[in-house]
């Protein structure tokens, strides 16, 4: 009958400490990119698309910049602080109005 070594067969690949560590942030690091930079007629057409988010109380889709990823958060909008700039949504996030890259609104039914 066959009897398996279990983890003691792997043990030659883990023999370098950190590599696992190390190939996993050069992973991250190859998805990172630089932040967008918007162009006029693309900040006002965010601009018209926030107030009209907040004019109807709509739901939107925000991509925003974050640590050289683009991530997206969905929410309604409950505040806008002018002062520190930043966007408060109905799920307690808080975002930077400097890291937003885009935005669309979804229609209420």
């Amino acid at each position: 009958m066959y009897k398996d070594r279990g983890i003691i067969k792997w043990a030659p690949f883990d023999a370098l400490s950190g590599l696992n560590e190390m190939v996993l942030g050069l992973i991250n690091k190859k998805g990172k990119r630089d932040k967008p930079i918007l162009s006029e007629d693309k900040l006002s057409e965010l601009d018209l698309i926030l107030k009209d988010a907040i004019k109807d109380n709509n739901e939107i889709m925000i991509d925003y910049y974050l640590d050289g990823y683009i991530k997206t958060t969905y929410g309604v909008i409950k505040k806008i602080d002018e002062i520190e700039k930043l966007i408060h949504l109905n799920t307690n996030e808080k975002l930077n109005i400097n890291d937003i890259v885009d935005m669309e609104l979804l229609k209420n039914n």
